[in-house]
């Protein structure tokens, strides 16, 4: 049995020094593997502008809260703009969170012919079962940015939180401080 092998192993041996340019093959292979283990080992950094929780899918428990939330992340981005320098963010809200929970309608004909619908909430062990939450309307936002008199860097500034929250451009405020 182990000559059996050995021959196996000679043979396959032979067969790769035929092979032309094997180190090349080597090389490129070599690569794509260390390739694959740095980027599937890499982390993100601590302070960096991407990570898994960046979705708005967080609880919030005010809607001050949320605006908070989202005024870092837009500063977060803003800053790396080259020439926006130093950033400060308000976002101002036409309303808070907005709640829909499920309901039951009851239907029933009075005794002098009026039909009348009630809704109830659906309760389950005490607690409203939510059906849906609604986010709060951003109605304005307020940009104080050190590299703002720069119209490139004030309609790239524009432009990202355009991008980000999806508000139109006459509710974004770009302004030159600090």
């Amino acid at each position: 049995m182990m000559v059996d092998f050995k021959e196996k192993f000679k043979f396959l041996f032979e067969k790769i020094k035929k092979i032309k340019h094997i180190e090349i093959y080597l090389a490129v292979g070599l690569a794509v593997i260390i390739a694959i283990m740095y980027f599937t080992t890499l982390k993100s950094p601590e302070n960096g502008t991407s990570t898994e929780d960046d979705n708005i899918d967080a609880t919030f428990s005010s809607s001050q809260e949320y605006a908070s939330y989202i005024e870092n992340k837009l500063e977060n981005v803003i800053t790396t703009v080259k020439g926006a320098g130093k950033v400060n963010i308000l976002i101002t809200l036409e309303k808070g969170f907005e709640y829909i929970y499920v309901t039951e309608e009851e239907t029933r004909t009075t005794s002098n012919g009026t039909i009348v619908t009630t809704a109830t909430v659906v309760m389950v062990d005490g607690k409203p079962i939510l059906q849906e939450e609604i986010y709060p309307v951003i109605s304005g936002v307020v940009v104080i940015a050190e590299g703002a008199e720069d119209i490139s860097v004030k309609m790239n500034i524009i432009s990202i939180i355009q991008t980000v929250i999806d508000i139109d451009s006459s509710k974004i405020n770009v302004i030159e401080g600090y």
